[in-house]
């Protein structure tokens, strides 16, 4: 072939801004491309094997083989896989660039819907000058009578062709880096990308250190194979040692033969494993290979509650592992990884139009051929093809969680406070979800027992029909849950931020229905009731009490409530409407401060069936009055929440005071 020299019209008109800017955010991005370009190179050769148009080898060995050495600032890729001949070099290198920028933007777009793998060069090939400032490409086609070719271009902008000297088919590509980008030389930097991008591309990857020292290892005889490179025979004499025998003569016994052994060059192991989990049929997975994948791919070494290994072949091809992850946190600081692949090449991470967005909580892979290796955000969202994928996904979900709930209840049980937030979240995103999730959906009561909301409605419908209690946190409203223990009522926990807009959604799908938390208000089962001829007089007494109380508390936006209670060892408690307390909750969410909206809206509840309570009555100016019903508010406060630093440090004086009193007086 004679020496050809041209230039390629890579300008800011056209298409390097389009490499740089809009296929390529992450420069490390050129690893993935000319790695996945070599393993297509090799699944093209394997093609035509399997056609007859090409005699492979006994053993052929593929495998892609990158060469950093910091020193020179070089990098090199290598397949050993069909390899290009002059005409082809000149179509995929050089021909690519000469059209216009909406041309290659066609022709790249051709390509991926043609054939799921981007050209065996062309569009990744070009990424390589977002790091070098000259990449040269020698390559052996496996046509028989090809020449080998050598091609070099600095700056992408004049390129240079010529006969080659490459022996073995496959291709090779030198980059000679820039220097803002000589970190892509380093072992330990190449690694990182190499395991990011291409740790599961379907051929080995070896990185080879070019600066390094080499390293060995010692291998019996019977481990050698063609490939070890023998450095050194070790030989490991025979050894004897003298024993006695019965008659009391000795003899010499061998205890270790005579071995040779082999020192060699230390045999490569690939960065990627090219059989991934997720291309296994479930069946052939064990339990514990799901668990060692969890491991390994997500670094987290708590161990997964369950997973759903996805494989799909109609109408679109798909294959994946979800993992439930174990869950310590609360719902909001929750942050799961989703990994999204091509052919087991690296696309990218919790791209949220493939995946179900409740489900980014999760951790998994999803391996999807039909999406383009270079994906573009806005593209995704208006495909609907893309949707189709987000709704399979969010299908098998429920199926898995639905059967699981039906065949092995006591096992969903026990996951359940863990994967509440994941299907909560699903169902206020996801209507369809939702009506698939309807029954399986848990409370967990008072008495830890599980219920569906059928289950709780129907339990509680004589005592308080389409009304459900709740709690948020057991501790702090510890007094209320051992008021409606003692009366025999029931309510179920609901610790969680996910919970407040989630029972919202609920009261919206179901018509009637109302959750109520259990310090909103009273319920009537608490009080002695009150005859028709004593109320006035009940109302007069209220009246005294709160003006007293307001009085002493100096509070005159308070609202205080006199109430008969059954539980004489209960004297005040403090309740929040149910309305109010969501729209506090609601500001509380987006940064807002629920002051500005006028009182928190909380009434002081007072037992009069309380001897202190009864006191205050009896006593509206006494010495002990005001210390008392401002200990009666901070009691209250206390058993349902906190006190301000200020407010509890005079609670704290208070007490002592109080207790200094009455030991005075014992």
């Amino acid at each position: 072939m004679s020496e050809k020299k041209g230039s390629l019209s890579i300008n800011s008109e056209n298409i390097f801004p389009i490499i740089k800017k809009w296929l390529y955010s992450d420069h490390d991005i050129f690893y993935r491309e000319l790695i996945s370009n070599g393993c297509d190179a090799i699944t093209k050769l394997k093609k035509l094997a399997l056609m007859g148009e090409y005699e492979e080898p006994e053993d052929p060995d593929y495998k892609i083989t990158v060469t950093v050495n910091q020193k020179e600032r070089t990098i090199v890729v290598e397949d050993n896989g069909m390899g290009m001949t002059a005409e082809e070099v000149d179509e995929y290198i050089n021909q690519i660039a000469f059209s216009g920028a909406q041309d290659f933007l066609n022709k790249y777009k051709d390509k991926a819907n043609e054939d799921q793998i981007i050209g065996h060069f062309g569009l990744g090939f070009y990424s390589a000058f977002m790091v070098a400032d000259k990449v040269t490409i020698d390559t052996q086609s496996y046509q028989a009578d090809a020449a080998p070719v050598h091609w070099e271009s600095e700056g992408g902008t004049e390129f240079e062709m010529r006969d080659g000297d490459k022996e073995g088919i496959g291709t090779r590509i030198t980059l000679y880096l820039n220097e803002d980008s000589a970190e892509f030389s380093n072992e330990y930097r190449a690694r990182e990308v190499i395991e990011k991008y291409c740790g599961f591309m379907p051929f080995p990857i070896y990185l080879v250190n070019a600066d390094a020292e080499p390293q060995y290892e010692t291998i019996e005889k019977d481990e050698l194979t063609d490939k070890d490179t023998v450095v050194e025979t070790v030989v490991e004499e025979e050894k004897t040692e003298e024993k006695e025998k019965e008659d009391g003569t000795k003899e010499t016994v061998v205890v270790s033969p005579r071995k040779e052994k082999y020192k060699i060059l230390k045999r490569p192991v690939p960065l990627n494993d090219t059989n991934p989990l997720w291309n296994k049929h479930p069946n052939e997975c064990t339990e514990e290979e799901y668990k060692a994948f969890y491991r390994k791919v997500f670094m987290d070494y708590r161990e997964p509650l369950f997973w759903i290994h996805l494989n799909m072949d109609y109408p679109f091809n798909l294959k994946g592992i979800l993992y439930f992850p174990k869950i310590n946190t609360e719902y909001d600081s929750l942050e799961g990884t989703i990994k999204l692949y091509n052919n087991q090449v690296f696309i990218a991470d919790n791209i949220k139009e493939v995946i179900p967005e409740y489900l980014l909580l999760l951790k998994g892979v999803i391996d999807c051929p039909d999406l383009p290796l270079n994906v573009s955000r806005s593209a995704l969202q208006n495909d609907g093809f893309v949707k189709k994928i987000s709704d399979y996904i969010s299908k098998k979900v429920a199926d898995k969680l639905s059967g699981m709930c039906k065949t092995e209840r006591e096992t969903y049980e026990k996951y359940w406070d863990d994967i509440a937030p994941f299907i909560k979240f699903g169902c206020i995103k996801d209507e369809k979800f939702a009506e698939k999730m309807n029954d399986y959906i848990l409370f967990k009561n008072l008495d830890g027992k599980y219920l569906t909301l059928k289950d709780c409605l129907e339990e509680n419908k004589e005592k308080h029909e389409n009304t459900i209690f709740y709690v948020t946190d057991e501790k702090e409203q510890s007094q209320y849950i051992n008021m409606f223990k003692k009366e025999g009522l029931d309510a179920v926990i609901l610790p969680h931020n996910i919970d407040n807009p989630f029972i919202s959604h609920l009261e919206q799908k179901n018509e009637g229905l109302k959750f109520v938390r259990i310090d909103a208000d009273l319920n009537d089962t608490f009080k002695e009731e009150t005859k028709e001829e004593d109320a006035e007089e009940f109302k007069k007494l209220g009246e005294k009490l709160s003006g007293i109380v307001k009085k002493a508390l100096s509070a005159d936006k308070l609202e205080v409530k006199a109430e008969k209670l059954k539980d004489t060892s209960v004297a005040s408690m403090i309740t929040v409407s149910e309305d109010t307390r969501r729209m506090q909750d609601m500001m509380k969410m987006y940064g807002m401060d629920s002051s500005m909206f006028g009182e928190e809206g909380e009434t002081l509840v007072l037992n009069v069936n309380h001897p202190l309570v009864k006191y205050v009555l009896e006593h509206e100016d006494g010495e002990q009055t005001t210390a008392i019903c401002e200990q009666l508010y901070d009691l209250a406060e206390l058993s349902h929440g906190t006190l301000t630093p200020e407010r509890m440090t005079k609670f704290i004086q208070r007490s002592n005071e109080i207790m200094m009193a009455a030991a005075k007086e014992s």
